[in-house]
């Protein structure tokens, strides 16, 4: 046997399904990994590639160059896209990346990807030791015939709330989100005022949120983004709310100034109008010790421990007449309950779980 062939073979060959893995990350282009401002999806897939190298699997990340990562980074376009003046069509950048994937896959026991449904064929096609997180909402009506089609797909929840409009899927786990534990720090909440963090959109009702705040006779700061499409709705809808003097429009934030906003604010408004995925915002609240006044949508009933790290309502009244008990709940048990459930330690762990479960036949793509 030749060292050229016995090296194919090796790259051919499962790892030890006990020993360290070599694991794909597949991210979506749209912003860096981890996002220098705002981004969900891509901050969730570094601090999971993060913790895999921490525990000393062998991980590539296929993501944007501009991306930060103590894994070995495989670039699928030379910058994030959604700051990018010069990319015009997104889909093309990803169609290339996932060529690349493909063109390195024997490289890697598992291939995990974050970018949806565009996989899909190829993975069946090839049979791909493979798993997918939808990090998304599912109840559009073009998504169902997909994922039907596509029933022997094996996909990770981020809430089982999320699998509600495709219960037929092949579901073979929920993952909740988790962050780093000494990412963010508890803070004391003395700031005196509400914040929300996160998008103007219709469906993330910032609007609730100045009504509240007004309601109570509070200050919110509102460190968010506004989306191209989202700029409409913002120009309308909630740009004549600014000028009421208690409200402050701070802009995106990264990660790096959300412990002194979260942590010195009295509790996070979440008034979300839509089925919520998951809601990062929660649990980085969480990580700063920072009680949630929640709507009842998607996945909040999952995150938050009613009475213990916030409260959850259904209607402006309960929203306003909670948001008035938010400090007294235990700033030190909100922060104990995300060190409990919310770390990207645990959230590794029940990945990894996953991935050697891919290593067996009847869950392969087929």
């Amino acid at each position: 046997m030749t060292a050229q062939t016995r090296t194919r073979q090796a790259l051919l060959a499962p790892s030890d399904a006990d020993g360290p893995l070599r694991i794909a990350q597949v991210a979506p282009l749209y912003e860096s990994v981890p996002p220098v401002q705002y981004g969900g999806t891509e901050r969730v897939v570094h601090y999971l590639t993060e913790e895999l190298v921490a525990m000393g699997h062998r991980v590539s990340l296929f993501a944007s160059g501009d991306s930060r990562t103590s894994a070995e980074l495989v670039p699928g376009s030379p910058r994030s896209l959604r700051l990018d003046p010069d990319c015009k069509d997104p889909l093309a950048h990803h169609m290339l990346m996932l060529e690349t994937v493909l063109s390195q896959r024997q490289r890697f026991d598992v291939i995990h990807f974050h970018v949806d449904y565009l996989h899909f064929l190829m993975s069946r096609l090839l049979k791909l030791r493979q798993l997918t997180t939808l990090h998304g909402r599912l109840d559009l009506p073009e998504l169902g015939p997909v994922y039907e089609r596509f029933a022997d797909m094996p996909l990770v929840s981020i809430s089982d709330a999320q699998r509600l409009p495709i219960p037929g899927a092949n579901w073979i786990g929920t993952v909740p989100h988790g962050l780093p534990g000494d990412l963010l720090h508890a803070g004391p909440g003395t700031g005196g005022y509400l914040a929300f963090l996160g998008r103007v959109s219709p469906e993330k009702r910032v609007d609730r949120a100045i009504a509240i705040a007004t309601e109570l006779g509070l200050p919110l700061k509102i460190a968010a983004k506004v989306d191209a499409a989202d700029r409409d709705y913002h120009h309308s809808s909630i740009a004549p709310l600014l000028d009421n003097p208690l409200v402050e429009f701070v802009g995106e934030i990264g990660d790096d100034r959300k412990s002194e906003f979260l942590g010195n604010a009295r509790g996070l408004l979440f008034p979300i109008d839509w089925p919520e995925p998951f809601g990062l915002v929660m649990i980085e609240a969480m990580a700063c010790g920072t009680p949630i006044l929640a709507f009842r949508c998607g996945s909040v009933p999952e995150v938050i421990d009613e009475g213990v790290t916030g409260f959850i309502v259904d209607d402006m009244r309960s929203a306003i007449a909670a948001a008035r008990r938010l400090e007294s709940l235990s700033r030190e048990r909100v922060r104990q309950v995300f060190e409990q459930r919310f770390t990207a330690r645990r959230m590794a762990t029940q990945y990894l779980e996953l991935y050697r479960r891919a290593l067996k036949p009847e869950l392969r793509a087929a």
